[in-house]
């Protein structure tokens, strides 16, 4: 492991976080649910989980909330979103150093996950002044036909564990300028940083005054909390972000009772590095889009076709990168990848290299690396895999730094291979050739819902709509038109005429 290092007494620190966060002692520290860091593997807090029926109420109070927040104005809701932008630039350190701590991510990354929140609060407030409807060309005189967009509800939020709060910023921030109430059932791994959030919102509201009470709430617990999320009828829409299986429980649960889903699940990305690609680009993309976060984005790279004019060149300063990358601690080296946030993701690491090498891979990386006093602790190596072709394990997402690495001679072949699995949220491709590079953005190109040029798979901007189709579920977060999913369409016709023309030309005359 990195060896510039401090020791850190990562709970103590914890503790100071939370108070310096505002968040309650109490919530935290002598309850039944225990939350572990996996930078040291030991447990930090124990925090008080909600029953069924407590969050049955909670989500029954956030409805009586919305129906007062819906009628005010939206520039003055964009007001609230603006104060929240303010205490998160005031916290920023303290909120990214926590989650590092409890999700493992480098300074760098747990400091941009913030820096994402305080974005989308800025691109929110704008919204608020422009959730524009249509006026619409009607066929009949004295008439004059509309849309409006109307405030929806409660807006259930669920989150995963990579990315604990920048997620809920995504919707939340929206949600709020488009006159909803917000709940948030968070991963049960990153539960510290969800009350942390609600602590600095609160803040937010205290300064903006007169915004109702409950308007955002936070339930911690497990699956069967979720559940009573997804199934309560007063929660016309639930963003769930997580693995395309729980999207497959998640679906079709809100599509029973016609509410509304914004899914954004799993991603077995790749990238393409064609003949004409700069390589010096396409080499730290790559290291980043496959080694950041260990692994663990939706967006990180897994598979990468090379052309066989250009493998030779690549493939060995790529293993070399991956040799020389520093692991380590995140809160007490300047390491560029921190640990697996669990056993589970380490044993489906080791599995997964496992039955590559069954399908004859080549690995290069891939070992655990132990400290004394953190055993139950999760570094590795990041692996890559040198693939004969495309099958077994490749095919499947394992959510962990691995990279599949093939060559390839035919493009046409390369992407269809690119597009042959089952999730479909964000691609690549490295080219200074045009046609190859407008194919591959064409209606013949990339299925994913993120397609780039000269740059990796990770690292969206909060200014486009983030999200992915095939089993990565549909659904688009964060900007341009996202708002809309938030919101409720209505058509209106209104007639300023003396006369009562029927659409069509249909004539219904009446005595």
């Amino acid at each position: 492991m990195d060896n510039a290092k401090t020791t850190v007494d990562v709970k103590k620190e914890t503790a100071a976080l939370l108070e310096k966060l505002g968040v309650a002692r109490a919530a935290w520290s002598d309850g039944d649910m225990p939350s572990y860091s996996p930078v040291s593997g030991e447990e930090i807090a124990k925090l008080i989980s909600i029953t069924p029926d407590k969050a049955t109420a909670v989500i029954d109070a956030a409805h009586e909330a919305f129906k007062e927040w819906r009628v005010v104005p939206a520039p003055r809701r964009g007001e609230l979103v603006r104060l929240l932008g303010e205490e998160l630039r005031a916290h920023k350190t303290d909120l990214g150093r926590l989650v590092s701590i409890e999700a493992g991510k480098i300074t760098s990354e747990g400091l941009g996950e913030v820096q994402e929140m305080i974005d989308i609060c800025d691109f929110a407030v704008g919204l608020s002044r422009q959730l524009y409807g249509l006026t619409i060309a009607t066929e009949r005189p004295g008439h004059r036909m509309m849309e409006t967009w109307h405030p929806l509800g409660v807006v259930g939020i669920i989150s995963a564990f990579n990315f604990p709060v920048a997620v809920w910023s995504w919707n939340a921030a929206l949600a709020l300028v488009c006159g909803n109430s917000v709940v948030w059932k968070p991963s049960e791994k990153t539960p510290l940083t969800a009350l942390a959030c609600q602590a600095i919102l609160e803040r937010a509201i205290a300064r903006f005054g007169g915004a109702p009470d409950n308007l955002s709430q936070v339930l911690i617990g497990d699956r069967a909390i979720g559940e009573v999320l997804v199934d309560h009828p007063k929660v016309p829409l639930v963003s769930a972000t997580g693995s395309t299986r729980m999207g497959k429980d998640v679906g079709p649960r809100l599509a029973k009772r016609f509410a509304r889903a914004i899914l954004e699940l799993g991603g077995n990305n790749a990238g393409i590095v064609c003949p004409s690609a700069d390589l010096d680009m396409a080499l730290r993309a790559i290291a980043f889009g496959a080694m950041g976060t260990a692994g663990q984005r939706c967006t990180t790279l897994r598979r990468l076709f090379v052309h066989e004019s250009v493998y030779d060149q690549l493939v060995p300063r790529l293993k070399k990168a991956y040799q020389s990358v520093s692991v380590g601690n995140p809160l007490e080296t300047t390491a560029l990848v921190g640990p697996l946030i669990d056993k589970a993701a380490f044993d489906g690491m080791e599995k997964a290299i496992a039955a590559a090498r069954k399908e004859g891979g080549v690995v290069t990386g891939g070992e655990r690396i132990t400290e004394a006093g953190k055993e139950s602790a999760y570094y590795v190596k990041p692996a890559l895999v040198e693939m004969p072709e495309q099958a077994g394990p490749v095919l499947e997402e394992t959510f962990a730094p691995i990279l599949y690495v093939m060559k390839y001679s035919d493009f046409s072949a390369a992407l269809k291979d690119h597009n042959a699995v089952g999730a479909g949220l964000s691609s690549s491709i490295f080219t200074l050739d045009m046609q190859e590079s407008e194919l591959f953005l064409s209606a013949e190109g990339s299925d994913c819902g993120i397609a780039n040029v000269n740059i990796g798979t990770s690292g969206a901007e909060i200014g486009g709509a983030f999200g992915g189709e095939k089993e990565t579920g549909g659904g688009r977060e964060s900007g341009s038109d996202a708002w809309r999913a938030y919101m409720r369409r209505a058509t209106n016709t209104i007639n300023y005429s003396k006369a009562l023309p029927l659409a069509q030309g249909v004539s219904f005359d009446i005595a």
